[in-house]
C-alpha cells in the first residue's frame, strides 16, 4: 500500500520522500519512481524514534523548501494473538509504531504546515478500527487509537487550513496477504458486498484524493476502502 501511495503521489507531481527501516524496498520503490521520470528520495527512519523522524523531516523539507502533504502508512504487522496470548513486546511494538509513529511524524511535520497556513495528512488506519477480527487485540487497539488521534488532531488545526483524515482499507491484495485458492482469501471475499479483495491502487487513490485540493473542504473523516464490508 505504501508503495502504491508513493508512487501515485510522484506520478501527480509531488516529490516524495520515502521513509521506512527497509532499506531495500526504499531504494527500490524510489530508484522506478525515478524511472518514470517522478522525483523521490529514500530515508531510512525508523517511525517510533521521536530523533529518527525529525532527521527524516528536515530532509524531506530541502527537496521542495515546503512539506504539503504527510501520509501515516507505517505499521507492525504481526504475527498476532488475543487478549490472553498477546505479550508486552507485541503490544510495545504495535503502540510503538502505529500509535507514537503517528504523533512522531504528525508532530514533526505540523510546524511547516502552520507556518505555510496549509497542509494534509493522511493517516492510513484499518477497518479493524471499526469492526472486530479474530486474534487481534494489539493491532485492532492501536489502529482504533489512530483513528481517534485523526480525529483530535483534526479539530485542533482546521482553523490553520490543516486538514487532518484517514481512510481504511479492508482486505488488500499484497505481498504478505492471503493468496487465491486460500480460505482466508475467500472468507475476506466474502465478507465484502463486492465479493472480492482490493488492490493496493484502490487505496492509493483514496489517499490522493485526501491528500489533494479536491477535498479542501473535507477534514476529520474516516474513508473505508473496503468494498462494502463496514457497510454490512
Amino acid at each position: 500500500i505504501g508503495r502504491a501511495i508513493a508512487e501515485l503521489y510522484a506520478e501527480e507531481g509531488a516529490a516524495v520522500l520515502i521513509a521506512d527501516i527497509d532499506a531495500e524496498a526504499g531504494a527500490e520503490v524510489t530508484a522506478a519512481i525515478a524511472a518514470r521520470g517522478g522525483v523521490a528520495r529514500f530515508q531510512s527512519c525508523d517511525v517510533g524514534s521521536r530523533e529518527s523522524v525529525t532527521a527524516m523531516v528536515e530532509v524531506a523539507s530541502r527537496l521542495t523548501g515546503r512539506i504539503d502533504v504527510l501520509c501515516n502508512n507505517a505499521a507492525y504487522l504481526g504475527p498476532f494473538h488475543g487478549v490472553l496470548d498477546a505479550g508486552d513486546e507485541e503490544w510495545e511494538r504495535c503502540l510503538r509504531v502505529q500509535v507514537l509513529g503517528t504523533n512522531n511524524c504528525t508532530r514533526a511535520v505540523l510546524p511547516y504546515m502552520l507556518q505555510q497556513s496549509a497542509g494534509a495528512i493522511v493517516n492510513v488506519v484499518s477497518i479493524q478500527a471499526m469492526v472486530g477480527c479474530p486474534t487481534s487485540v494489539t493491532y485492532t487497539a492501536a489502529k482504533a487509537a489512530v483513528l481517534g488521534f485523526t480525529l483530535s488532531a483534526a479539530y485542533d488545526y482546521g482553523l490553520h487550513n490543516v486538514r487532518v483524515n484517514a481512510l481504511s482499507p479492508g482486505p488488500i491484495q499484497t505481498r504478505i496477504s492471503p493468496k487465491p485458492g486460500d480460505p482466508a482469501y475467500q472468507w475476506q471475499c466474502d465478507q465484502t458486498m463486492l465479493g472480492r479483495v482490493g488492490q493496493s491502487r484502490e487505496v492509493a487513490w483514496v489517499a490522493l484524493f485526501l491528500a489533494s485540493d479536491e477535498s479542501s473542504y473535507i477534514t476529520g473523516v474516516n474513508l473505508p476502502v473496503d468494498g462494502g464490508w463496514t457497510a454490512k
